[in-house]
């Protein structure tokens, strides 16, 4: 395959002329990383894609900036039969390098820093790092071994040794970092706890929270916290897990919040939104009420969001197009109500006080905000 004039191509449009990184995304053979993959067919389904038998499509799909599922419900492609169709969640992917590249400015690297890179996913940013940095000074984990193995191996095949480690970073991270970079999103509390004990004093985090499409970058402090602020830029990674797949989905709530009736019936101020695809939404969404799972269909013209909580809270809304919703909601929160509270404080404003809110994450890995007189806490 002649990927090297599309590695450039790839590189000019995902970084400036004077970026340092434009060089490693040039030298990179992506390909090599994701010769097997999950797309949608026409019925929202997952097909495979085998690169060797179709070497064009292969360069395209390597080269242009998008990511690129490689397992869905724990089936990794490298692993799929061609008449294979996974169920479930993605669960790894390629990330689209636009996206690695904004992360890895986001970490401030320099000559001499150790650099953490946590959820390997296909190596794309281990690769790239490690281009740039020596490669002793960079070390990639995932909860997954084939992950990390796969990806050492095809590194490898283009001279890059980084360390690559089998692990789940929320309950253990050996080592300390001066940089670690979260391509999976991270949940306040216990996980972030975790995440932070393995960076160092003056060290620089750099994540996305899990559930919302806030970049949270902090620099730790001598007295174990880390100060910082959430970007204003957005990202959407695939939350940590600690097995080869997500634990299964609220579906019996989701089945009732489909079907019920539901204790308090009422027509919605706003219309029907798809509030996973509203990223500033969903973000302050799980800041007021965190745990919150989502759903949408559309039929024609008309359009169901589904709202579910691990409490057994869970809320419906129906509209036809753009007209006012009939809502139902049943359990102890009053979920499309707190959505409403927030489409209304959008409306009010015109923002949400998210991003470049201040932020002070505590040892406890409490992530505490703070924007004007606004004030929330995570975890």
């Amino acid at each position: 395959m002649d990927w090297q004039k599309a590695a450039e191509s790839l590189a000019g449009s995902v970084t400036d002329p004077d970026s340092r990184w434009r060089a490693p995304v040039s030298i990179v053979p992506r390909h090599e990383l994701v010769p097997r993959w999950w797309e949608r067919d026409g019925s929202g389904g997952w097909l495979l894609r085998d690169g060797a038998t179709d070497p064009e499509s292969w360069r395209k799909a390597a080269y242009t900036d998008r990511s690129l599922i490689t397992s869905v419900g724990g089936l990794h492609a490298d692993h799929a039969e061609p008449g294979d169709r996974p169920e479930g969640l993605p669960t790894s992917s390629a990330t689209l390098p636009s996206l690695v590249v904004r992360m890895l400015r986001h970490g401030r690297l320099g000559p001499g820093l150790d650099l953490l890179d946590l959820g390997t996913g296909a190596g794309g940013l281990t690769a790239y790092a490690a281009t740039r940095l020596a490669d002793q000074r960079v070390t990639s984990v995932d909860v997954d071994p084939y992950l990390t193995s796969a990806a050492a191996e095809r590194l490898a095949r283009f001279g890059l040794h980084p360390r690559f480690v089998a692990l789940d970073a929320t309950a253990e991270i050996p080592g300390t970092y001066d940089r670690i970079i979260a391509t999976v999103a991270l949940r306040p509390g216990s996980a972030l706890r975790t995440v932070l004990g393995a960076l160092r004093e003056g060290g620089r985090l750099v994540t996305t929270l899990a559930n919302t499409a806030l970049i949270l970058t902090a620099w730790k402090g001598p007295d174990g916290e880390a100060r910082g602020l959430i970007e204003r830029d957005t990202a959407g990674f695939m939350k940590t897990r600690t097995s080869d797949n997500y634990p299964p989905a609220l579906t019996e709530l989701f089945a009732l919040a489909r079907s019920a009736e539901g204790d308090e019936r009422s027509t919605g101020r706003y219309p029907v939104v798809d509030v996973a695809e509203a990223w500033e939404l969903r973000s302050m969404l799980e800041v007021t009420t965190p745990g919150v799972e989502l759903g949408y269909e559309t039929h024609d013209r008309h359009r169901n969001a589904y709202l579910v909580h691990p409490d057994g809270s869970w809320a419906r809304a129906s509209a036809e197009w753009t007209d006012p919703p009939e809502v139902h909601q049943g359990g102890r929160q009053r979920l499309w109500t707190a959505l409403e509270r927030i489409r209304n404080r959008l409306n009010a404003e015109g923002s949400l006080p998210l991003l470049g809110a201040h932020v002070r994450i505590t040892p406890d890995g409490v992530v505490h905000l703070s924007r004007g007189n606004w004030r929330a806490s995570m975890g």
